[in-house]
């Protein structure tokens, strides 16, 4: 390491980010670690006894990186990386063994609910989605459902959910879990480790989605685990290298250095997103509006015990207009923007918004009228002008 644990675990999140996983402060070391580009490494033991051995196993370049990301997280273990979201998402689903019982946010990640779906319909899982904001049902769908039922064999958690923004009590369910046998996964994407850590809040595998804000610049396709127990992370790196769901060198190296801002661009993401929202509340084609941060959203309260901000994701509900669904209000907003850009992903120092809906395997119950906006590091009074004139250009 880098930073001594002892060392590390006295200094804040924010000089972390910068501090640790650089090379050995020896004479003419390189201040960022290098790209390695092999494929295969000298070595005369048998694979496994320490030797890296071969470019599927391991690679210099993700060391930096995975150590980061494990103290971020509050991890006295490195973290593992892979080569998207989804693989961390696949690597984090074979925990789970065969037939056993998946409970799941019904406003999730599409693709994590896609993939959990597919397994399920081929009879790999039993799957149960559920509102994870309300406790009780969470509860409920842990425990055996019936005499011949089976208890949770996993609980998939995601707070904020995306897109809903639905806050999970992530502690009472994690313990809820953990009392009928269940092992618990959290994706922490939204939130960042600087805003939320599963970990000290009971989950033992933590998920990123690394292209979002770790990596921060919309330039690379990456995921990642963390977890502190050792037995679990052996299983999952296991999986990593059977799979092949490796990390490609030198995008392990950009989401390095994405990391190092990552503090900065939190911050002023999330002051954005805060002001963003409160006038956006005002406005009146919005019909409705989600943001942890505001007073009167339903998550609010709950969020504040178990993060240290808000996020950088505001979603609003258009309202029909001027002979215009609200879906159709919604398309003709984003096509009126000029600095916000249509794109999908989020987490990026550019302002991304879309409509949700448009994407075919967005589940049914998200409002067809719902659009995601992914706060930047913009001018605020920029992007306050721009969404203002698309919403003016709607008329009603």
């Amino acid at each position: 390491m880098s930073l001594s644990e002892q060392y590390a675990a006295s200094l804040s999140a924010e000089t972390v980010v910068v501090a640790a996983g650089r090379p050995a402060r020896e004479r003419d070391e390189p201040v960022n670690p290098p790209i390695v580009l092999s494929s295969t490494y000298f070595g005369t033991g048998a694979l496994g006894d320490g030797d890296r051995g071969y470019g599927r196993y391991s690679n210099p370049t993700w060391d930096p990186f995975e150590e980061a990301l494990g103290q971020l997280e509050g991890s006295e273990l490195p973290g593992l990386l892979y080569a998207s979201g989804l693989a961390a998402v696949s690597s984090a689903l074979s925990l789970l063994p065969a037939g056993g019982v998946l409970v799941m946010p019904s406003h999730s990640y599409a693709g994590s609910l896609v993939m959990a779906t597919e397994l399920a319909q081929k009879g790999f899982l039993e799957l149960r989605t559920v509102d994870i904001t309300d406790t009780d049902a969470v509860k409920a769908q842990l425990a055996p459902q019936g005499p011949d039922a089976k208890a949770a064999r996993m609980l998939w958690l995601e707070s904020p959910t995306n897109p809903m923004l639905g806050i999970a009590d992530i502690r009472e369910l994690t313990a809820a879990a953990h009392r009928v046998g269940a092992i618990v996964v959290t994706d922490n994407t939204f939130s960042t480790p600087l805003v939320q850590q599963p970990l000290s809040l009971g989950s033992d595998v933590v998920l990123h989605s690394v292209t979002k804000y770790l990596a921060g610049h919309s330039d690379v396709v990456l995921g990642a685990l963390v977890t502190s127990n050792p037995d679990i992370r052996a299983a999952l790196l296991h999986h990593r290298i059977i799979h092949g769901g490796i990390a490609g060198p030198f995008e392990a190296w950009l989401a390095l250095r994405g990391l190092r801002t990552l503090a900065l661009r939190v911050e002023r993401s999330q002051a954005s997103a805060a002001v963003l929202a409160e006038r956006l509340s005002k406005h009146p084609l919005i019909d409705s509006i989600r943001f942890p941060g505001l007073p009167t959203d339903p998550g609010h309260e709950r969020a504040k015990t178990q993060m240290s901000g808000f996020g950088s994701i505001v979603c609003v509900q258009i309202a029909p207009v001027a002979g215009l669904s609200g879906a159709d209000a919604a398309d003709k907003l984003v096509r009126a923007l000029q600095l916000w850009l249509p794109a999908t992903s989020l987490g990026g120092v550019e302002s991304l918004i879309e409509r949700r809906r448009r994407h075919a395997a967005e589940p049914l119950s998200v409002p067809d009228n719902l659009v995601r906006l992914s706060v930047g590091i913009e001018n605020i009074e920029d992007l306050w002008a721009d969404l203002k004139q698309a919403l003016d250009s709607l008329g009603g």
